[in-house]
């Protein structure tokens, strides 16, 4: 069973702000919009939660008015200098913004056999893994594995990509034996664009009655590994 996590909201709370400011300090270094310090004040609002890296970033600069074709332009460098800045910006540790109960939920999930862990999630990679090694749960991640911000705009593409890299040249991982689990409409809305079954979490910013979508929802990790577990043996009956 391939288990795709979110991690804003989902596996992390309260751990954006570095990330928030190094986007926009690269937004200003590549672009020449808000300020050098990255300030949220110097720059538009833009819906964050759900949305991959480069989808806020295009929608600021052209808010900004920059054109298509100049953000385009500077796209590559953009993301080379986010990463950059949030490497410099990183708390050294982010383990207090856990999710009760998900490090050993995580823990759990890693000594089952024949279940995988992934990650699906609108970061950048390097954000994402720089994150999550800075809470301590980068080990049940593997390298080369999951889709991210990096890969795609769209977030909706990216499933497809994770499933290419947990299976075998042309052959991906079957859609009947993976998960996607997030926060967000925007989570359940890019595990239904690949035909994926989606478990929603109630501790990012969205309330049940607004993840209905999903599949199931829980409202602490508790209950998600309860629901996962549910999710595990119908994967492993599809067999």
């Amino acid at each position: 069973m391939l288990l795709l996590f979110d991690i804003d909201g989902t596996i992390l709370q309260g751990a954006t702000a570095a990330h928030a400011q190094s986007l926009r300090m690269a937004l200003y270094e590549i672009y020449g919009v808000g300020d050098a310090g990255g300030s949220a004040a110097s720059l538009p609002r833009a819906q964050a939660a759900g949305r991959t890296d480069i989808e806020i970033a295009r929608e600021l600069v052209l808010a900004c008015g920059l054109s298509e074709d100049v953000f385009n332009e500077g796209l590559e460098d953009l993301k080379h200098a986010c990463v950059s800045r949030y490497a410099r910006l990183v708390p050294d540790d982010l383990s207090d913004c856990l999710i009760d109960g998900i490090d050993e939920l995580l823990l759990e999930l890693s000594g089952i056999e024949d279940v995988r862990l992934s990650l699906l999630t609108g970061n950048l990679e390097s954000i994402a893994r720089a994150k999550l090694a800075a809470a301590d749960v980068g080990r049940y991640f593997p390298a080369g594995q999951g889709a991210f911000g990096s890969d795609a705009e769209d977030r909706s593409v990216l499933p497809p990509i994770a499933r290419a890299r947990a299976g075998t040249p042309g052959n991906p991982y079957p859609r009947e034996r993976a998960l996607v689990i997030g926060d967000t409409p925007r989570d359940i809305a890019c595990a239904r664009a690949d035909g994926l079954r989606c478990l929603a979490v109630t501790s990012g910013p969205y309330r049940a009655d607004e993840l209905t979508a999903a599949d199931a929802i829980a409202h602490s990790a508790l209950q998600l590994g309860e629901l996962l577990s549910q999710e595990i043996e119908r994967g492993t009956a599809s067999r």
